[in-house]
């Protein structure tokens, strides 16, 4: 099969398609999906930038969390999927350890308990934009005990994870005030996604307004400047990788989880919460390098999606 691989950490000068990859052996409680589409996360070139280093799988690793496919075959212990059917999902459980064998390539494996049956209503690429920015984002509201009639500030708000928590704050968790920060040309999309105030963050330092939340949810990485707008007994959630963080404020990592995506499954059917895709996407199978140095700039909104794959 093609794979996009690396053999050495660095820069995206280090990604190489390759189109002569083994077609993955499958456990009893694994699946082999067809994908159709993928989608980059930050986690990704920061892995492949060594971050993780000893905790990483062994090289040459191909890079990927995010899939959204066909269902091609089943292991024998696997009674949730059969062939043919849409799926999505993130491989990686980092509690058991990252996979290998990601998902920038014709087919992955994964185990049964890390997928879902893809949305009706979602296309492929849509689906695949979701799994590990959408688990973050409720994952972390619900670790932080958020709940209807609190108040959030969302820090980041146009990118992957930044872009469902204003979504799932208002319309899935009843935030009665929801605030975010962005750039500039990006201050009406807040508001689209329901964001009740938009911060410019090249205008204004939001630890300097007088708004107080209930909650902080920052994935950029500022939880100092973070717990200065929290009201009294309020917490903020971090979840940028390799940041030092201090109560109030608590890191949150995500454990995927095929239940977390059915459980949000009936949202993102009805269209209470949507798929935010970049506007330069999605990326071609061949220009990957092209998708990983666009999210490298830090100024993707929403996520980088690859379609079609090979």
């Amino acid at each position: 099969m093609k794979a996009w691989s690396y053999k050495q950490y660095g820069g995206p000068e280090v990604l190489k398609l390759e189109s002569d990859v083994a077609v993955p052996e499958l456990k009893e409680d694994q699946v082999l999906i067809k994908v159709v589409a993928a989608a980059l996360n930050p986690v990704d070139y920061k892995r492949r930038g060594g971050v993780f280093g000893a905790y990483d799988s062994p090289l040459p690793i191909i890079p990927g969390f995010d899939a959204a496919g066909v269902v091609v075959k089943v292991g024998s212990k696997v009674s949730s999927f059969k062939e043919g059917d849409e799926v999505y999902g993130d491989i990686n459980d980092p509690y058991a350890g990252m996979k290998q064998l990601g998902t920038l390539a014709e087919y992955t494996i994964t185990e049964e308990r890390l997928l879902a049956p893809k949305p009706k209503n979602l296309s492929f690429v849509d689906a695949a934009s979701l799994p590990l920015a959408i688990q973050t984002a409720y994952g972390g509201l619900e670790a932080a005990k958020f709940s209807e009639g609190k108040s959030i500030l969302v820090l980041g708000g146009a990118g992957g994870v930044g872009s469902l928590v204003i979504q799932l704050a208002k319309h899935v968790f009843g935030a009665s005030h929801v605030a975010a920060t962005s750039s500039t040309p990006k201050l009406d999309f807040l508001k689209s996604l329901g964001a009740d105030l938009a911060i410019d963050y090249t205008q204004h330092n939001f630890e300097d307004l007088p708004h107080k939340y209930d909650l902080v949810y920052d994935t950029i990485g500022q939880p100092d400047k973070a717990v200065k707008v929290l009201k009294e007994g309020g917490s903020a959630v971090v979840v940028a990788v390799g940041v030092a963080v201090a109560s109030p404020a608590f890191a949150y990592s995500l454990n995927a989880s095929g239940e977390y995506l059915k459980k949000l499954n009936p949202y993102l059917d009805s269209g209470k919460v949507k798929a935010v895709l970049d506007p330069k996407g999605p990326f071609p199978f061949d220009k990957v390098d092209d998708a990983f140095a666009h999210i490298e700039t830090n100024h993707a909104t929403g996520k980088v999606v690859v379609h079609p794959i090979a």
